[in-house]
C-alpha cells in the first residue's frame, strides 16, 4: 500500500500530476514495509508489462507490479495507456484470471479506489459483511472517509450512504451512517460518563446515547470516558455491552469500541480472524 504521504499526494494530484518529485521528498526512516523501487522509470515499466501481456508472462507481470508502491502503479498504468492507447487493466483480464487477477486489478487501485472497492464488496452478494463495514468506517478519520465517499460515487455511480442505509437496517445502520459522518465536537469528560452511565442503569440501554457520543468525540476524550466508566462499573467494557445490547449493534458498539481503545490490536486481530467470504 505505501506509505501515508505518498498515498496521501497521488489522491490529491493523480498518476498524472504526480511526477518524479513525489519520490524525491520521502523519508525512508517513515516508509511501510511496501516502499517505492528506486530510480523509478514508468515508461521501461509500461514496456516491459506490455511485452509480458503480449506473451503472457505471468510472471514477469507479477514481478513488475508488486515490486513497485501505490503511486508508481499509476504512473506506470499512464504511461502505457500513453504507449498503447490501452487501459492496462483491460490487458489484465485477458491475461489472468482467478484471485490472481482479482490481486492485480486491487493493486492497480488507488488507496481510496480500494477502500470504496471494499466497502461494495462488502455490500454485494447474499447478506453484508457488517465486519468489513465497522473495520473501515471505525479506523479511518472524518476527512479520508469523505474521500472514499467521492471515490465511491465515482466509481460505482451511486451514493455510498444510501447504499450502506439500504443494507442496513435499525439502529445498527444509525451507527454506520454516524461513523460516516464522523463529527469532532467538543464534549466534557464528567459528563459524557455520568450519561453512559445513567444509561446502562435504565431498564432498557439506548443505544442511541452510545452512537452520539462514541461517534462525536476525539480518541483521548473517548479514551478517559471509557476507562473511568469501567473502572466505575467494575468490569470492561465488552462484558457490559454483551449484557445490554444484541444483534448488530452490539457487534458494532463492540468493534467501536475495540477501534477507539486499540486500533492497532483492532486491526491486527482481524488479520488473525479474517476469512474470505
Amino acid at each position: 500500500m505505501g506509505c501515508r504521504s505518498h498515498d496521501d499526494v497521488t489522491q490529491r494530484c493523480g498518476a498524472q500530476e504526480c511526477g518524479r518529485g513525489v519520490y524525491e521528498e520521502m523519508s525512508w526512516g517513515t516508509l511501510g514495509t511496501v516502499r517505492p523501487f528506486p530510480n523509478l522509470h514508468p515508461e521501461r515499466d509500461a514496456l516491459a508489462v506490455q511485452t509480458a501481456l503480449d506473451k503472457k508472462d505471468v510472471v514477469t507481470l507479477v514481478s513488475i507490479l508488486t515490486n513497485r508502491n501505490s503511486a508508481q502503479r499509476q504512473l506506470i498504468a499512464h504511461s502505457y495507456r500513453s504507449i498503447g492507447q490501452k487501459d492496462l487493466n483491460t490487458g489484465l483480464k485477458k491475461v489472468l484470471s482467478g484471485d490472481l487477477l482479482s490481486l492485480m486489478l486491487a493493486l492497480m487501485m488507488t488507496p481510496l479506489q480500494h477502500e470504496a472497492h471494499r466497502l461494495r464488496q462488502a455490500m454485494e452478494g447474499l447478506g453484508t459483511n457488517e465486519e468489513t463495514l465497522m473495520e473501515i468506517l471505525c479506523t479511518r478519520p472524518a476527512p479520508q472517509l469523505k474521500d472514499t465517499s467521492a471515490a465511491y460515487s465515482e466509481l460505482y455511480k451511486k451514493d455510498l450512504e444510501k447504499d450502506l442505509k439500504g443494507e442496513t437496517s435499525g439502529d445498527f445502520a444509525k451507527l454506520i451512517v454516524a461513523l460516516l459522518h464522523k463529527d469532532n465536537v467538543l464534549g466534557v469528560v464528567q459528563r459524557d460518563i455520568e450519561a453512559l452511565s445513567t444509561s446502562l442503569d435504565s431498564k432498557k440501554t439506548d443505544p442511541g446515547l452510545w452512537i452520539s457520543i462514541l461517534t462525536s468525540r476525539d480518541a483521548d476524550h473517548l479514551n478517559r470516558v471509557l476507562m473511568r466508566l469501567e473502572l466505575e462499573r467494575g468490569e470492561p467494557l465488552e462484558k457490559i455491552l454483551e449484557k445490554k445490547f444484541s444483534g448488530d449493534i452490539r457487534m458494532g458498539l463492540k468493534t467501536l469500541v475495540q477501534c477507539i481503545q486499540s486500533p492497532h490490536l483492532f486491526l491486527a486481530q482481524r488479520l488473525v480472524t479474517m476469512k474470505v467470504r
